[in-house]
């Protein structure tokens, strides 16, 4: 008996690049191109909005320096300091705040009304207590993080499934075990998320108390490029500053298991 043919289907191929990855090239390059038009147009004047190639003639004699580097990690270390230690106040507040009710109302207010206050106008305050060194930026850089990881983690408790509290009560767990094996794993996003938010306002507020008062440093890097109105080197330290953040960003996240959704 002759077998009766079957008609098949063949599954469309999968795209190289999906259409969010061709949108983003397109609006990339749509920027690139807008730039160097207007660097060439003479609309602004001489340098305010330079050429790629000098932009990058520039980059290259920035990084063959090594007294970048040690300005770069001047920054570095004033960064990691204020996120270390604004991270974990602002998580051991959230905590705090976020498993009791009476104090979340009597203090919390106080972070949301605090929060979006431009901190840099603290920074005399940071001067007086903490000298013109470094322990006035990585000051201006904690508090500027303290907020977002705070107000996250508060957050994130009020999140957690009562479920896992009971059972650690069962189990007779202590507050550190509490904290540590039920808190901790149960708050990841938030935690996690406050902390990239909290990375992105310390990385602003040290590198403004930079240009407002310091002798190192790429803050202080910068506002001496613009002082001199050297535009290309300037732009230069904004766009390795712009990779070295995204960057960071992206390793908080793939530390905390945060992992960007693809299309």
């Amino acid at each position: 008996m002759a077998e009766t043919g079957r008609l098949t289907r063949t599954a469309p191929a999968a795209p190289m690049f999906s259409p969010v990855t061709l949108l983003r090239v397109a609006i990339i390059l749509a920027f690139l191109a807008g730039w160097e038009l207007l660097s060439r147009s003479g609309w602004l004047y001489r340098d305010v909005v330079p050429s790629w190639l000098a932009i990058g003639k520039a980059l290259a004699d920035l990084l063959l320096h090594a007294d970048y580097y040690f300005n770069l990690g001047v920054t570095a270390g004033e960064i990691a300091a204020a996120l270390a230690i604004g991270g974990v106040s602002g998580l051991a507040v959230g905590i705090v705040l976020g498993s009791n009710r009476f104090l979340a109302k009597a203090y919390e207010p106080y972070l949301y009304y605090l929060g979006p206050t431009p901190k840099i106008i603290f920074f005399p305050i940071m001067i007086m207590w903490f000298g013109v060194g470094p322990g006035s930026k990585i000051a201006l850089g904690v508090l500027s993080c303290f907020f977002p990881v705070a107000l996250s983690a508060a957050a994130g408790m009020r999140q957690i499934d009562k479920v896992l509290i009971k059972v650690g009560k069962s189990f007779r767990a202590n507050t550190w075990q509490t904290v540590w094996k039920i808190y901790l794993p149960a708050m990841r996003h938030p935690i996690i998320n406050g902390i990239r938010l909290g990375l992105g306002v310390a990385l602003i507020g040290t590198l403004l108390a930079e240009t407002k008062l310091s002798n190192k440093g790429i803050g202080f890097l910068i506002i001496q490029a613009y002082s001199v109105f050297d535009m290309p080197r300037m732009y230069a330290m904004l766009i390795v500053l712009f990779v070295l953040a995204i960057g960071a960003n992206a390793l908080v996240g793939r530390l905390g298991g945060l992992h960007t959704i693809r299309r």
